[in-house]
């Protein structure tokens, strides 16, 4: 390493292209921007919300590649050419709910409704793993989300219920 490249400071800014709800963007951020940062303050996606900021509440949790990450962990420049779905994104403009958002209205499974996004997101992620299949399951998998409210017994049971409907829907 010679003297210069160990002087060099940081770029003031990066391009990074990410596919967010279905549309290619391509935005200049600094480089320590998080992807929760980005989709708040640059894109106006508030729908994310921003709790801890350490990755301890899951409010922040969105779909990035359909993997449910905690947004607020991410680096927006270390994922250029990923996709991200947040809970804007996660019904088409004009159409229906997503059935785990139908699910969370027709169980009442929100009290506040601030962590209700990143529950939503997360449960979508979480379903798409396979790995649950019992109520015991679903709180083991959703632990990283918390509810202030402490509205854990319907948030089990919207996603019992989508999780239903989802069965239903793939065995036709």
């Amino acid at each position: 390493m010679n003297l210069a490249t160990a002087n060099a400071s940081p770029p003031a800014t990066q391009f990074v292209t990410l596919t967010i709800n279905g549309q290619q963007r391509h935005l200049e951020v600094a480089p320590w921007t998080t992807l929760l940062d980005l989709l708040r303050e640059y894109l106006d996606l508030t729908g994310t919300k921003k709790g801890c900021d350490h990755g301890q509440c899951g409010a922040c949790t969105v779909l990035l590649d359909s993997k449910r990450v905690n947004s607020c962990l991410v680096l927006a420049v270390a994922k250029d050419g990923s996709q991200v779905t947040t809970i804007e994104g996660l019904a088409a403009p004009g159409s229906e709910l997503h059935p785990m958002q139908q699910a969370f209205v027709d169980c009442d499974a929100f009290q506040c409704g601030y962590c209700t996004p990143g529950q939503i997101c997360s449960a979508v992620g979480m379903i798409r793993e396979g790995h649950a299949e019992t109520a015991d399951d679903i709180r083991e998998l959703m632990s990283g989300n918390l509810c202030r409210c402490g509205a854990y017994p319907n948030i089990v049971a919207a996603i019992e219920k989508a999780m239903d409907a989802t069965r239903a829907r793939l065995s036709v």
